[in-house]
């Protein structure tokens, strides 16, 4: 289709191969190495791609694929997952994305999926298409020559060092394990254990190639890096199934003699802190968004996940983008829920990019009823669905798309 005046929104076509891989890497300032290729092929399939042409050249991309996704109550759901975001700086302001997010949408809708799901590399953007960041977390710095746990955490023990390449099928069973308990984890594809195990160059940032440490319900995958003569521990993936798996990893890896700083992410209501004596030393350095999400249909969404506690509210939610939103009455039994569309007079208002936010329980609606963003006739109900929608397990993206 053509929307904009000389640009053609079309499917993406073998021959189109060399110029799509010229504008994301523009866009992204990196070139893939050649290793990752085929892998990436297999997670993001090129026919399932979006071009814009201007003439015979591209300018404009993005790509996408269907996940499995953990939501609220262990309960999973198909979602599309969108990447490969871009477009040619010489294209810049003339509504290329949003032609190419509408073809994107159109494809989505008929597919019948309820949920999508990416990773944004700016956040000022996608917003007006009705996405909002939906999990949330820390990078922290620990320094490990002081910390000491305290006398009442625990100890298990049960922890091994592994040799990853002869680790591999504990470590996916384990996260296959995990992720079926973590809200926004997804289904790990074998392509992309295939670029986890690769562990190209460019993912090292100057450290190590990849250790490993297992435990029965967890593991940690961690590489060492130097900075200005001091030896980091940057763990680049933990998953635990268990508190005791958690305990055991971060005492093996508090162990790491020589090492005198640790790096991780964390999320909100991870317990390290408190397992140690001075919760101080878990210093952190920046707060970021993960999977941001947006609701493709409300009543599916609603019903798919679910809640904390009973609730009984009309929904009225702003769609800027698309035709999803509209006035919803959810009803909330034993943390099932029955949504759909009604004509009962609204109890709370919001934009569907806010319920995005809201979904997996990471961003509490009172933060936005106080941003005036969720706007509710009394006190109590931003109360209800604030605790509806809360999880038992902070969400977390599985793997980086």
């Amino acid at each position: 289709m053509t929307l904009i005046p000389g640009i053609t929104i079309r499917s993406a076509v073998e021959s189109d191969a060399a110029e799509i891989g010229l504008v994301v890497q523009t866009a992204f300032g990196m070139r893939p190495e050649e290793s990752l290729q085929e892998p990436y092929r297999r997670l993001f399939p090129p026919q399932e791609a979006i071009v814009a042409v201007d003439g015979e050249r591209v300018v404009g991309h993005v790509e996408s694929t269907t996940f499995t996704l953990t939501v609220p109550g262990e309960r999973t759901v198909d979602a599309c997952g969108i990447a490969g975001v871009a477009v040619a700086p010489t294209h810049r302001r003339r509504g290329i994305l949003r032609a190419m997010y509408t073809e994107q949408h159109q494809r989505i809708e008929a597919a019948g999926l309820p949920l999508t799901i990416f990773t944004a590399s700016r956040g000022n953007i996608y917003g007006r298409f009705g996405y909002g960041p939906t999990t949330r977390g820390s990078a922290v710095s620990i320094d490990r020559r002081f910390a000491e746990f305290l006398p009442t955490a625990p100890d298990p023990g049960g922890v091994e060092l592994a040799v990853l390449t002869e680790a591999t099928a504990q470590v996916r069973a384990i996260y296959d394990r995990w992720r079926r308990l973590t809200p926004g984890a997804q289904v790990r594809p074998d392509a992309q254990w295939e670029i986890t195990f690769l562990d190209p160059e460019r993912f090292r940032g100057g450290g190590t190639d990849l250790f490993a440490l297992l435990h029965p319900d967890g593991y940690v995958l961690y590489r060492y890096r130097y900075s200005d003569s001091v030896e980091i521990a940057e763990v680049v993936e933990i998953r635990t199934v268990t508190a005791d798996a958690h305990a055991a990893l971060w005492r093996t890896l508090c162990g790491l003699d020589l090492v005198t700083r640790i790096e991780a992410e964390l999320t909100d209501n991870d317990p390290l802190p408190y397992l140690l004596t001075d919760p101080r030393l878990v210093r952190t350095a920046k707060r970021f968004d993960g999977l941001w999400l947006r609701l493709m249909d409300v009543p599916a969404a609603l019903n798919a996940r679910s809640y904390q506690r009973d609730l009984d509210v009309v929904l009225a939610v702003t769609d800027p983008f698309r035709n999803a939103g509209g006035a919803f009455a959810l009803r909330v039994r034993d943390g099932i829920a029955d949504c759909t569309p009604t004509t009962r007079a609204a109890d709370i208002e919001l934009g569907i990019d806010v319920l995005g936010s809201m979904y997996l329980g990471a961003y509490p609606a009172r933060v936005f009823a106080t941003a005036n963003r969720l706007h509710a006739k009394d006190s109590w109900q931003v109360r209800a669905i604030d605790e509806a929608f809360g999880a038992e397990r902070d969400a977390v993206p599985g793997w980086f798309f």
